[in-house]
This record gives structure tokens, sequence and C-alpha cells, in this order.
């Protein structure tokens, strides 16, 4: 699909099937190339729209970091489905992709059928907290910009965030590496700057707005968004929550079958 104006910005997408629409919406260092362990096999059930977000993959990447804000971004997302004609969707986010699609589905709610969040949090709950994180965020921004994005990529993937994936077969985790490296210095430094999650305000509060059923998936072996995930479902209206076994922090990557049933099963039952 060629790329789509919205505003003073340009987006890729790639689209796939037919049927219900599903939205996919990537992590940080990710693109719509990300989706391509769980992908082809959703699309043969539904009509998946996998976008890249700003900064990322193929999209524009503006210099302005207050470009990349939530609000302005749930107005890209609104327009882009107006342009595809994809009536209301199934909206799944994975880690910063989770983080906006949380955004997305209190912002514009008559948008979604369902909510899928992999491994996604509402933000930072305290003022200390989000100035502690987006001072962090700022020298991280800083440093992808002086290290450039093969240093930075390889320091990235030694996160103890992503311990988990060190068994995955090599060309799985070489694949993956290929994916982030398409991406570019300036983009990820504006992503951090503009939606990182010392600047997004926090959703705490407002979990108990959410009207959309919500599936809540988090990887077994990743404690810290595992919690997370627990005190999200009990503060959601109508949530459901799956810890996936011999999982860490991408279980799409790390088990993408085991993805597919989840979501795909809980997507039918509605």
């Amino acid at each position: 699909m060629p790329r789509i104006s919205v505003g003073d910005v340009s987006y890729h997408c790639v689209e796939q099937g037919t049927g219900e629409p599903v939205l996919l919406l990537h992590g940080f260092t990710g693109s719509s190339a990300a989706w391509s362990p769980v992908l082809p096999a959703l699309a043969r059930r539904y009509r998946v729209i996998a976008v890249d977000l700003l900064g990322h993959g193929e999209s524009d990447a503006p210099d302005d970091p207050a470009r990349y804000a939530m609000e302005r971004v749930v107005w890209d997302i609104a327009t882009l489905l107006d342009i595809l004609a994809a009536g209301p969707a199934a909206l799944v986010g994975y880690s910063m992709g989770g983080r906006l699609a949380l955004y997305l589905a209190l912002h514009i709610p008559e948008r979604w059928r369902a909510l899928v969040l992999e491994c996604a949090s509402p933000g930072l709950a305290t003022e200390a907290e989000r100035v502690e994180r987006a001072a962090q965020d700022e020298a991280l921004a800083a440093r992808i910009e002086e290290l450039g994005i093969e240093r930075f990529i390889a320091s990235w993937e030694q996160l103890p965030l992503f311990a988990s994936q060190q068994s995955l077969p090599e060309t799985v985790r070489a694949e993956q590496r290929r994916w982030r490296l398409q991406n570019r210095p300036a983009g990820l430094a504006g992503s951090l700057r503009g939606m990182g999650t010392g600047v997004q305000p926090s959703l705490w509060e407002r979990l108990g707005e959410l009207r959309p059923p919500t599936l809540l998936l988090a990887g077994a072996l990743d404690e810290k968004f595992v919690g997370i995930a627990r005190k999200m479902a009990r503060a959601i209206p109508e949530a459901t929550l799956d810890l996936v076994p011999d999982a860490g922090h991408t279980i799409h990557l790390e088990q993408p079958e085991r993805w597919l049933r989840l979501v795909t099963g809980w997507l039918e039952e509605l």
C-alpha cells in the first residue's frame, strides 16, 4: 500500500486480508514488519492494517517532538481509518503501541469494537515519576543520535527486558534486528521526546472508563508487566487477562502460535 498523507505527515501502512478490521500498533524500535510472525495467519480471518508509527519504519519522522504527542497521533489514526474506510476495528497495541492504543480507546471509543493490550502500561502514576522518566528518555534520545542506529540497536537488544529472546533461534533474532535497523536515529529520538513514557499523561485513573472489551496479555517471564497487567485487570470493567508461559516482553515474537490462538479465539467469542 502507498504511503497515506494525514495532514502534514505521511504514514506507511501494510494491509492484508478481508473481513472485520484489526489495527496493529507496534512498539518502540519496531514497525509494521514487527508483526510478521503473526500477520499472515491473522489476515486469513481479518482485514489486518499494520501502521508504521511516526518516526518508525517508512512513515515520516518530523523534526518537532510535539508532532509525536498522543493527542495529535490520535487524530492521525482516526483520519487513517476514515481514508481506509475501516469501520469499528479491533485495536491491538504492543508496548509503546499499547500505550497509544489505550489513549485511542479512551479518546475515540466509538472507533473500537475490542482492545488487545500486549505488555502495555497506562503510564507512570505520579508527576515525580514522569519527570524522572522524561529526563531518562531525553538522555536516551541524545544517545541514539550520538551512537547511530547500528550501535544503538546492538545495545537496545541487550536490555534485561529482552533477555528471554536469547533462547530464540538466531534466524528469528536476526530478522528482528533487520526490522529494527530500518529505523532512523532522528525518528526514534523524536518518538521518545514526544511520545515516551515520561511525557505521556497517566491513564491509571481513567481505566474504569474503558468501554471496549479488553484482552490483557503479558509474558509470564516479564515480571514487571505481569504486575502491571494484573493491576490493570482489576481496574478495567470488561477485562480478560492471559499470562503466556515461556514468553517475555514480546509474546507475538516469542510465542506466535499461542498469541494467535489467544487473540483470534477471544475475538471470535465477542
